[in-house]
């Protein structure tokens, strides 16, 4: 996880500074909630490109099946030959863990020691994951809306972290007096209450990413000193987190977000102050798919790992 950081970050870096080729991605949807994105990317700090076809099916549990299933093909970009096709719902959800590694590194209170993680899907075990890599992490607040799975995520978690896990009747009671939150849901509606923040408490919101979703809600987006994100201009395509509050003229139309990868770089700063109240988020970017897709292609080459195939 920690390698998974670090190119999370050189991602962002490259994303920030303009160098970074990610077209907006495409979205189909259909009829029964199903969502499928179609996200290219391309970056010159690496050499390849990446197309990433991901499904989310909120139904699917209920089916036997994963929420997200995805797919990646990386390219190289001095031939256009393709060297891998990945399964990538595991690549996403570990750059999207990676990435709220990297936010909590650079966001979260340097003595932060307890974490509340809203969802126990396969989402929450990456950001468990991650968030521990940064942080001395002590205590683990778990709240699903299915308790079956808050007691199954901890009985398979336990084993990896030091940290004590419980989990937590309410999502409220998991965020209450927390110093890092962890949303990782396909809700809608928001998971807690603003109210419920501690100061100082850095929140990462990576769970929904369409302009009708607000996981995080308007009245704990509007007590946040500071709000960084991916990317600006993705988040204002697909954060409805962030867009309906400034629709409904509650959150300002002028809000300025900072990007995460301007902070990774330095050219702006990290945590302030400590009771300031962080958001960061991310809506899900190609660059960190073809960065995390690249260091996978790198090691198993090097491991000997994988099939090799004829097109």
């Amino acid at each position: 996880m920690r390698q998974m950081i670090d190119a999370v970050g050189s991602a962002y870096i490259e994303y920030s500074a303009g160098k970074a080729v990610v077209p907006i991605r495409t979205p189909i949807t259909f009829d029964n909630g199903g969502l499928t994105l179609f996200m290219p990317g391309y970056s010159p700090g690496a050499w390849a490109s990446v197309m990433k076809i991901v499904s989310v099916f909120p139904n699917n549990p209920d089916k036997g099946l994963p929420t997200i299933m995805a797919l990646a093909v990386l390219t190289d970009t001095e031939t256009g030959a393709t060297l891998a096709v990945m399964e990538a719902g595991s690549i996403t959800a570990l750059r999207t863990g990676a990435a709220s590694g990297l936010a909590t590194d650079l966001l979260a209170k340097e003595d932060a020691a307890t974490l509340a993680i809203i969802g126990a899907g396969v989402q929450a075990r990456t950001q468990l994951d991650a968030i521990n890599a940064v942080r001395r992490i002590t205590s683990v607040r778990v709240y699903d809306r299915d308790p079956a799975r808050a007691a199954a995520f901890i009985t398979d978690m336990a084993p990896r972290v030091s940290a004590r896990l419980e989990a937590a009747a309410t999502a409220d009671d998991a965020v209450d007096g927390a110093d890092v939150i962890a949303a990782a849901t396909t809700s809608k509606a928001p998971v807690f209450s603003g109210a419920r923040l501690t100061p100082g408490a850095h929140v990462n919101g990576v769970g929904s990413s369409t302009l009708d979703a607000q996981e995080i809600g308007p009245d704990a987006v509007c007590r946040m000193h500071r709000i960084v994100v991916d990317s600006r201009e993705a988040a204002m395509a697909e954060a409805g987190d962030l867009v309906v509050p400034m629709r409904e003229g509650i959150l300002p139309a002028d809000t300025l977000f900072d990007e995460i990868g301007e902070i990774a770089a330095g050219s702006k700063p990290g945590r302030r102050r400590p009771d300031e109240l962080t958001l960061f988020k991310a809506v899900g970017i190609a660059v960190l798919d073809l960065f995390a897709a690249k260091l996978i292609y790198e090691q198993a080459i090097a491991k000997g790992l994988g099939i090799t195939v004829t097109l």
